[in-house]
């Protein structure tokens, strides 16, 4: 395998394994061996809906603002704020009025977002 396969851009909206979590809200995943990330578009109030799952993550709001809904809190985010989920805590996400661009850092990988689909499950 070449290490150019391993390049990405945060910027090209065709990289990445393209998943549909709810409408307006959509993740391009890039899974690795011990850590996965994944670049969440959230349309200007859009949410996703509450759920869990083992795997630690982290989030970072790259552009726009919103609510994480996260345990029993709800939390106002902008650009620039970073948070951890730790595994098993119900959390989503709702965003702003101009919407919200997330990067999502799992680890370790989430076996069921190694393929493109819909959902936040297989």
């Amino acid at each position: 395998m070449s290490q150019r396969d391993e390049f990405h851009s945060l910027n090209d909206l065709s990289d990445g394994l393209l998943r549909e979590l709810a409408p307006g809200l959509t993740t391009r995943i890039f899974p690795g061996d011990q850590a996965m990330l994944s670049i969440v578009d959230i349309a200007p109030d859009a949410e996703g809906k509450v759920h869990h799952h083992p795997e630690e993550q982290w989030g970072v709001m790259l552009e726009g603002s919103g609510i994480r809904v996260q345990g029993d809190e709800e939390i106002p985010v902008s650009k620039g704020d970073f948070w951890r989920t730790p595994g098993d805590v119900p959390h989503t996400m709702r965003a702003g009025p101009e919407g919200a661009r997330i990067l999502d850092i799992f680890a370790p990988p989430r076996a069921e977002y190694r393929k493109a689909g819909s959902g936040f499950g297989a």
